[in-house]
C-alpha cells in the first residue's frame, strides 16, 4: 500500500511529471483536485475509483479533515492511492498537512513534484519570473490566507521594500488592497503588474496593468499576479499559436483520438472529445494464410484486431506472413504494420478505398486469392471491385464500430454554439454523430472532413462540409482545421 501525492501541474496535461503518469497508471483510487485538469483521468485504469474532492471560493466539496481521513482510509486498506493535486502538493496545496496525516498514521507516502503556476502561468504568457538586469530574485506569496488561523503572516508593506518579481497566487478577489497596501509599502505605482488567468490552458488570458491601474483591470481568479519590471515583458507565444482560443470537437473513436487531439492542441487548440463510435473485438478463426497471394488492411484498427486477436492469440508472428503482398489504404495503416515490423506493398496515392482498387496489378492467374480484414460493416467497393478484376477474395470481419455514448455537456456546447469546428474521421463517425446529436438547430460549426467518402455522409445527413483533408490522414485534417479557421 502506497499514497503518492501528485502534482498534477497548472493545466496543460503534457506538464505532468513522467514519475506522475506512471503511478497514476497503476492506481486503485484517483483522489483529484478542481484545478486538476480532467483529461489526466484518463490515465488512472478505467476500474480506478475516481473521487472528486474540488474547492472553489464558496464551494467545498469535502474540507481539509475529510481528505485526510480518506486518503489514510484508502491506504490502509492496501489500495494504490494517487492524490492528484494541481500545480505543486507542497507549493500552496496543503500537501504537507496529509503528509503529516498519513506519517501519523503510518501510511506509506510519496512525493511526485508538480509544475506550479507561480513559475509556469508567467511563462505561457511570456513573463520570465527573472530576466538579467530586471530581477535577480522572486518571491512566491499567497493572496488569500486560511480565515481559521486568526493572524496574518503576509506583511505587503514589507514585502514592497524587498524588490525583485512578486508572484501573488489566490489573490484576485483581494488584488485592490494588495496593490495599494504595496504601493504605501514603497513600490512605485507605476510599477508593471501582469495577471495570466488559466495559466497554460487554450481559455489562457493575460491582464496587463500597473499598481496603480490593476485594481480596476479585471483580473478574475485563478490568476498567478506578476509584479515588478519583468511583468511589463511580453515573450508571447502560447497566445499567438494559430488554433488558440478555437474549441474544436473530436469524434474519432476514444481508443484513436490521442494523435488528432495532441496536434490539434500543439497548435493551441481546445479539444472536445465526443466519440462517435467505439471499437469493439469480433471474435473470428485465423484462415489458412499460406493459401493468399495479398492481404488488404483498410485501417489501423483492422491491423492491430488481426494481430491481438488472430496472429498473436494463434501464437503466431510477422513470419506467418512472409509469403502474402501487403496492401494498406493509407499511411496510418502503413505505420500500424510497419510498428509489428511489416513493409506494405502497395499503398495507393489517394488514401480511399477507390485508389487502392486503381493500384492493384492484375492477378497472376484467374481466381487469384485475396483476404480483406476489415470492419464488420463496410463498403464493397474493395471485394466487390476486386472480383470484377478476376480476383478471389475471402472477407475477415475483425472489428466492429458501434455507436458510443455522448458526453452531455459536450453536446450542450455544441447545441449553444460554443463550438468553433467539428471534425469527421470516417462515415461511421459522422453517422453516429449524426443519431446521437440530431439537427442542429443553431449556427452549425465548421465541419471538417478527412476525405470525401466522409464528406458525402456527412452531406446526405444535412451537414454542410466546410473542408477536406488533402492529403487523407490525420495531418491533412489538422492543416485542414488550421486554414479553415484562419490559422
Amino acid at each position: 500500500m502506497t499514497v503518492w501525492l501528485v502534482g498534477a501541474g497548472p493545466g496543460d496535461p503534457g506538464l505532468l511529471t513522467r514519475r506522475g503518469a506512471e503511478v497514476l497508471a497503476t492506481a486503485d483510487v484517483v483522489v483529484h483536485d478542481r484545478l486538476a485538469n480532467p483529461v489526466l483521468l484518463d490515465l488512472a485504469p478505467p476500474d480506478a475509483l475516481r473521487v472528486s474532492v474540488g474547492k472553489a471560493p464558496g464551494n467545498v466539496e469535502m474540507d481539509q479533515e475529510r481528505i485526510n481521513a480518506l486518503l489514510v482510509e484508502h491506504g490502509t486498506a492496501g489500495k494504490r492511492v494517487v492524490r492528484l493535486k494541481g500545480g505543486d502538493p507542497f507549493v500552496f496545496g496543503r500537501g504537507g498537512e496529509e503528509a503529516e496525516a498519513l506519517m501519523a498514521a503510518g501510511v506509506p507516502f510519496e512525493v511526485v513534484p508538480g509544475i506550479t503556476s507561480a513559475i509556469s502561468a508567467p511563462a505561457y504568457g511570456g513573463i520570465p519570473v527573472t530576466h538579467r538586469g530586471l530581477s535577480t530574485h522572486v518571491t512566491i506569496v499567497p493572496g488569500h490566507e486560511d480565515p481559521e488561523k486568526g493572524r496574518t503572516d503576509v506583511e505587503w508593506e514589507a514585502l514592497a521594500r524587498v524588490g525583485g518579481t512578486l508572484v501573488i497566487l489566490m489573490g484576485a478577489a483581494g488584488l485592490a488592497d494588495i496593490a495599494a497596501r504595496l504601493i504605501a509599502g514603497g513600490r512605485a505605482p507605476e510599477t508593471p503588474v501582469a495577471a495570466v488567468r488559466n495559466g497554460t490552458r487554450p481559455d489562457q488570458q493575460t491582464v496587463r496593468a500597473t499598481l496603480a491601474t490593476i485594481a480596476a483591470a479585471g483580473v478574475r481568479a485563478p490568476s498567478a499576479i506578476v509584479v515588478g519590471d519583468v511583468a511589463a515583458l511580453d515573450l508571447g507565444w502560447f497566445e499567438t499559436r494559430p488554433l488558440f482560443g478555437k474549441r474544436i470537437v473530436v469524434t474519432r473513436a476514444r481508443e484513436q483520438a490521442s494523435e488528432l487531439r495532441l496536434q490539434l492542441e500543439a497548435l493551441g487548440a481546445e479539444v472536445l472529445e465526443l466519440p462517435a463510435i467505439r471499437v469493439e473485438p469480433v471474435d473470428f478463426e485465423l484462415p489458412a494464410l499460406g493459401r493468399y497471394a495479398w492481404l488488404v488492411f483498410t485501417s489501423a484498427n483492422g491491423v492491430r484486431a488481426f494481430f491481438e486477436r488472430g496472429l498473436d492469440a494463434a501464437g503466431l508472428d510477422a513470419r506467418a506472413l512472409g509469403g502474402l503482398r501487403l496492401a494498406a489504404i493509407g499511411p496510418g495503416t502503413a505505420a500500424a504494420l510497419e510498428a509489428r515490423g511489416l513493409r506494405p506493398d502497395l499503398i495507393p496515392d489517394r488514401f480511399v478505398a477507390e485508389s487502392l482498387l486503381e493500384g492493384f496489378p492484375a492477378p497472376g492467374a484467374p481466381g487469384e486469392p485475396v483476404l480483406l480484414a476489415r470492419a464488420e460493416q463496410a463498403r464493397d467497393v474493395l471485394p466487390e471491385g476486386l472480383g470484377e478484376r478476376g480476383y478471389l477474395v475471402d472477407v475477415l470481419a475483425v472489428y466492429r464500430t458501434v455507436p458510443a455514448e455522448p458526453d452531455p455537456s459536450v453536446v450542450e456546447q455544441i447545441r449553444a454554439g460554443k463550438v468553433d469546428a467539428l471534425t469527421f474521421t470516417s462515415s461511421s463517425t459522422v453517422t453516429n454523430f449524426v443519431d446521437a446529436i440530431g439537427e442542429l438547430t443553431g449556427p452549425q460549426p465548421l465541419v471538417i472532413s478527412i476525405g470525401p467518402v466522409t464528406s458525402a455522409t456527412a452531406s446526405e445527413r444535412g451537414l454542410r462540409v466546410d473542408a477536406e483533408a488533402d492529403p487523407h490522414t490525420i495531418e491533412g485534417l489538422v492543416r485542414a482545421v488550421a486554414e479553415a479557421l484562419g490559422g
